[in-house]
C-alpha cells in the first residue's frame, strides 16, 4: 500500500475560489476558439464561423453566425460549387486621458468557403442578416 505523498508548507490545503475562477475561464476560452477558430493576420484577426447547410426540396438554406457585423460588410460569392462568406469589421475607439487623446482601432475578418453539395443557380438566390446571423437561400438547379 503506497502512502500519499506529504503536503508541504507552500501547497494550498484548501479550496481556492479564485484558482477554480481562473481555470473555469481557461476553459471557456478554448470552447470559444473550438467554435469559433481565429487566427492572428498582420494587425487583425479573421474568424472562421462555424456554417450550417441545411436541404430542403427545392433549396439549401445556409446559416452563420457574424457577430457585430453590418449587412453592408458582408460578400457573398458562388463560384461553381464554392460558396464564400467573407465580411469585415472595423471599430476606432478614442478615449481622453490626462490631456492627451488616445485612438484604437480594431479590424476583424470574417472568412468561409464551404463546397454545396449540389448544384444550385445565384438567380432567385437570397441573403439577410438578422440579429448577428446571416442566413442565405440558394435555389436548386431542376434537373431535367
Amino acid at each position: 500500500m503506497k502512502w500519499p505523498a506529504k503536503r508541504t508548507a507552500s501547497e494550498p490545503t484548501h479550496w481556492d475560489p479564485f484558482e477554480e475562477i481562473r481555470r473555469t475561464q481557461e476553459r471557456l476560452s478554448q470552447l470559444y476558439e473550438d467554435f469559433m477558430p481565429m487566427k492572428e493576420w498582420g494587425s487583425g484577426k479573421i474568424f472562421t464561423p462555424a456554417v450550417d447547410i441545411k436541404e430542403e426540396e427545392d433549396k439549401l438554406v445556409v446559416t452563420t453566425d457574424l457577430p457585430g457585423i453590418n449587412k453592408e460588410d458582408i460578400e457573398i460569392n458562388l463560384k461553381e460549387d464554392m460558396l464564400e462568406i467573407s465580411a469585415k469589421s472595423r471599430k476606432k475607439k478614442e478615449t481622453e486621458e490626462e490631456g492627451y487623446i488616445r485612438k484604437e482601432r480594431e479590424y476583424t475578418r470574417f472568412y468561409r468557403a464551404v463546397r454545396v453539395p449540389t448544384s444550385i443557380k445565384e438567380e432567385g438566390s437570397t441573403a439577410k442578416v438578422e440579429n448577428g446571423v446571416l442566413t442565405i437561400t440558394l435555389p436548386k438547379m431542376k434537373l431535367e
